[in-house]
């Protein structure tokens, strides 16, 4: 009878530990996603301008160049993803996880210090692999928070990773009105710190690490096997409205920076604040709108009504006469995040809880496919334009109006979708 209490003494103090261990362990990958995510921003608003330094000639060639950058960092991304999330399973999330932000240390150290385009290509091939870890912090998130919990946990390192996202090209836009460099050096330096917070902090999750590794699947290795879904009864005008919405996504990234560069002269610190503030924007939206709208108008009505918004706001930045009218467009194309939280609700419902995971897989894979297409789509189309018509003024936003175009062409299928109150 003994050992049967002090078995149940141990469960008890196991029990009452890991509420502590698991919001704890939380808490840092928190901080380790929006680190990473820093990072990766922060870059943004001062790479185009770098690439311009490093490689003299027209604005079209150098977007050529920056698209490329953008692929190359997707492509990176995409396949390395799946092959990261498998060998966490493995080896362990921890391991995984630390490689890759002592990786991308190096990454930026190598972009500080490039001497040459071909350098940077390096530098973000690199980082493409290295910041591929966003599955593996999600798998340490599903390791420690029990299933009743989860969704509430991934909205938490979401949120962390939408700071990341605020704060870098804001950081960045500030260091590189000192220097261009310095932003990579900065991201470099965070990077690091994100390994300490690794090293000295996360530990192994112990389900993890006491279960036996799964059996070598040539499938789960597949980045492209997700998409089996989206012939699914249901589900594929979502798919394809999620598609054409991601894809109008990279539009931002793409071009925007390089678009307002060169058509209205703005600094890398006017830049970054102008990603920040739609960053901002997106969170007050996405956080605070959706849930009452989709009460008051159901999932179909909000999924339109942010289609609709997002589709003016890149209107607004195409046909802007003056720099200071792009921040009128901001709270405008801000309306645009009630679309994905309503899309992926709507989506939700169609599929059994079985295939939930199997979901958000092929969602990953769409965004994937958008962002290693996008950049190259909207940076061809931009040096086009501004090369047929370098005196028009608007030139340059024909780009921009093509990712209007493709939210107003997903409203297609969106008005076919039946409405849900909740």
């Amino acid at each position: 009878m003994p050992p049967v209490n002090d078995r149940k003494g141990r469960n008890e103090i196991a029990r009452r530990r890991t509420p502590t261990t698991g919001s704890a362990a939380l808490g840092v990958i928190m901080a380790v996603v929006c680190l990473d995510m820093m990072a990766v921003a922060i870059v943004l608003p001062v790479l185009p301008r770098l690439v311009g330094t490093l490689m003299p000639g027209n604005r079209a060639r150098i977007a050529l160049v920056f698209g490329w950058f953008g692929a190359s960092w997707a492509i990176m991304q995409f396949f390395a993803a799946p092959l990261l999330g498998a060998l966490s399973d493995r080896i362990g999330r921890r391991p995984v996880i630390l490689w890759s932000c002592f990786g991308q240390a190096v990454d930026f150290a190598i972009m500080a210090m490039a001497p040459s385009v071909a350098w940077l290509f390096v530098g973000r091939i690199l980082s493409g692999i290295s910041s591929a870890n966003i599955a593996v912090a999600n798998a340490y998130v599903a390791d420690i928070t029990p299933p009743e919990r989860r969704a509430a946990a991934f909205g938490l390192t979401g949120g962390a990773a939408a700071l990341g996202f605020v704060l870098g090209p804001a950081v960045g836009g500030a260091l590189g009105g000192i220097g261009l460099r310095l932003p990579f050096w900065c991201a470099a330096a965070l990077a690091v710190l994100n390994a300490a917070v690794g090293l000295f902090v996360l530990r192994e999750p112990a389900r993890q690490s006491s279960a036996p590794p799964p059996p070598r699947s040539r499938r789960r290795l597949n980045p492209l096997a997700p998409l089996r879904l989206f012939a699914r009864p249901g589900l594929t005008r979502p798919a394809i409205i999620y598609a054409l919405g991601i894809l109008a996504q990279q539009a931002i990234p793409a071009i925007l920076v390089l678009y307002l560069e060169n058509r209205f002269g703005w600094r890398p610190a006017l830049i970054g604040a102008a990603l920040a503030g739609a960053g901002v924007g997106f969170g007050v939206v996405a956080g605070g709108l959706v849930r009452p709208c989709v009460r008051r108008f159901g999932e179909a009505v909000t999924l339109r009504l942010g289609l609709i918004g997002g589709a003016a706001g890149f209107a607004m930045f195409a046909f802007a006469p003056h720099g200071h009218d792009i921040w009128f467009a901001l709270p405008v194309i801000a309306i645009w995040a009630l679309s994905l939280p309503s899309l992926q609700g709507i989506m939700a419902r169609r599929i059994g809880a079985e295939d939930q995971g199997g979901l958000q897989g092929m969602l990953s894979s769409i965004s994937s496919l958008a962002a290693l297409i996008g950049p190259l789509l909207f940076t061809s189309i931009y040096a086009a334009t501004i090369s047929l018509s370098p005196a028009h003024p608007w030139a340059g936003g024909l780009a921009l109006l093509l990712a209007a175009t493709l939210l107003l062409g997903a409203l297609i299928p969106a008005f076919s979708i039946g409405d849900h109150r909740g």
